[in-house]
């Protein structure tokens, strides 16, 4: 499959990292212990979420996760990839070219992947070929999926007794095409991302993480 993504790379020591998952995998939680880690190391961190983080992307997030009717397939695509490209331009990379910064960032390009590319049946070339020109072809340092069941995601949903979203009043089988998604992503990417078992208890995922983060 051909892609033209590049990794960040930095001489200031800053990091760019993702966090995926379907809905009730546990990314907020475990970005804010991240956040905590790199803070107690010295580091300044920026938190950013898609679709959002920019005055223009956190109106596109209303417009998609309020809509009351369906939204074309690619035209998703496309909403997901300006937010995305927004918040690069104004937020992420600036903030990258301080010394020893950090993004983390909940959800990415591998949230296009599963959602529009494999779940609504765009395909994953569609989504790597709409993100082939700068700044969109840029990939964080690590991207770590929070991978968990079905029947885990709509517990977890359930027991925060909040009024869905767009994407989380879907089926069962719209959210098990996204597990394939992630899973396709996971494969295609094996050099960027890494697949924690979320099911765990938050402390063993949180400290999986922050060893692997070690490392970078």
């Amino acid at each position: 499959m051909q892609h033209s993504f590049k990794k960040f790379k930095s001489f200031s020591q800053s990091l760019f990292i993702s966090f995926e998952g379907i809905e009730g995998s546990g990314k907020t939680t475990q970005i804010q212990f991240l956040k905590t880690y790199f803070e107690n190391k010295g580091y300044k961190v920026l938190l950013l979420r898609e679709p959002g983080g920019t005055v223009f992307g956190e109106r596109l997030r209303t417009a998609i996760l309020e809509s009351s009717s369906p939204i074309d397939p690619l035209a998703e695509a496309h909403l997901f990839a300006s937010s995305r490209a927004q918040l690069l331009s104004e937020k992420i990379l600036p903030h990258l070219s301080q010394e020893k910064s950090v993004v983390l960032l909940d959800r990415y390009l591998d949230s296009s992947i599963a959602y529009q590319g494999v779940a609504r049946g765009l395909g994953v070339q569609t989504i790597i070929d709409l993100h082939s020109h700068k700044p969109l072809n840029i990939v964080p340092n690590k991207t770590f999926y929070l991978k968990i069941d079905i029947e885990t995601s709509m517990d977890r949903q359930n027991a925060r007794g909040a009024e869905k979203d767009y994407f989380e009043k879907e089926e069962k089988s719209f959210y098990q095409n996204l597990i394939d998604g992630y899973d396709q992503a996971s494969e295609l990417f094996s050099d960027r991302i890494e697949i924690i078992d979320a099911k765990r208890e938050l402390e063993a995922i949180r400290l999986d993480i922050e060893k692997s983060v070690a490392t970078l």
